[in-house]
């Protein structure tokens, strides 16, 4: 087993908060990308291989796993290594640390494949660079294993009448903006997470009637696992599906399904857990019986990524 590399080191921007005061879900998952493309510099499929072949490494799976938040300002660095690898598929560990304290804030399990930057079609990785991820394997830390998920095999993919007919309701609907995509033209990965987390009250207020920007309540993923399974371009007309897949005293869990609203084809799936917060001791709070109630009658049976 090696050190782990240093893949990505930025600060966390004014522009990447959320409601909640901390760093939006979404911009942890563009920083796990954006040290893609460094870790494939050092597998020997730079920016020279990608422009050349046309193909770059992508997330095929995510799972995420949220342990501090971090606000305006913080140093970040993220760095990782080769948990294993195939012929077409690596896995790979990645985490992100508070560059002033060293102290992990997020981890990743990232399934990753070279895929076009023209077509969507999946190619074999180079031998020199299953060659080199061998020499880069590291294992994953019990702090970056999943806790409240399981990794499974994905589901197969849903149908958009499935997500209408299981009770699961439409909680975003639009186009992919120009701001939402990537160099080449597909959605970028993080705007998937994007939309997911905008989504989220709209997921509540069907349920609850409770706006959010007014309750002096929020809201903290703790872990997240996205399939993607299509990739969308520019212009792409979307419809984000959301239910309850389970509730505790703490703790809910989230289903997602994001469709191409005109083929009807799912472009990836989610589940999550979170917390509700208190925003103003900024910590998880038990749920309310009145809230638990609610959504404990709205749960989704089967739902899964």
């Amino acid at each position: 087993m090696t050190e782990l590399l240093e893949l990505y080191r930025n600060s966390v921007q004014q522009w990447e908060i959320d409601m909640m005061g901390h760093m939006n879900v979404q911009f942890y998952v563009e920083k796990s990308t954006a040290g893609l493309s460094v870790l494939a510099h050092h597998l020997g499929m730079g920016p020279a291989f990608c422009r050349q072949e046309e193909a770059v490494l992508a997330p095929v799976e995510h799972h995420v796993r949220f342990l501090r938040e971090q606000r305006p300002g913080a140093p970040i660095a993220l760095r990782g290594g080769i948990v294993d690898s195939g012929g077409h598929m690596l896995r790979i560990y990645q985490e992100l640390v508070n560059a002033a304290s060293d102290q992990v804030v997020a981890t990743f399990l990232v399934t990753a494949a070279l895929r076009g930057t023209r077509s969507a079609e999946t190619r074999p990785l180079p031998a020199e660079a299953l060659e080199r991820a061998s020499a880069l394997q590291v294992a994953v830390p019990e702090y970056g294993a999943p806790r409240g998920l399981v990794l499974d095999p994905p589901r197969p993919a849903p149908t958009m009448e499935e997500a209408e007919s299981g009770g699961m309701l439409a909680t975003w609907r639009g186009p992919v903006l120009a701001r939402m995509v990537d160099e080449h033209g597909f959605m970028a990965t993080h705007a998937h997470m994007g939309i997911v987390s905008d989504a989220i009250p709209n997921l509540l207020v069907h349920l609850t009637r409770e706006d959010r920007a007014e309750s002096g309540v929020g809201g903290a993923a703790l872990e997240y696992r996205f399939v993607y399974r299509r990739r969308s371009r520019g212009g792409d007309l979307l419809t984000l599906y959301s239910g309850i897949k389970a509730v505790s005293s703490k703790t809910y869990q989230f289903g997602h399904w994001l469709f191409d609203t005109v083929s009807g084809e799912a472009v990836a799936t989610a589940e999550a857990v979170a917390v509700m917060m208190d925003m103003d001791t900024r910590r998880a709070m038990v749920i309310p019986d009145d809230r638990r109630a609610v959504l404990d009658a709205h749960v989704v049976p089967g739902l899964s990524a």
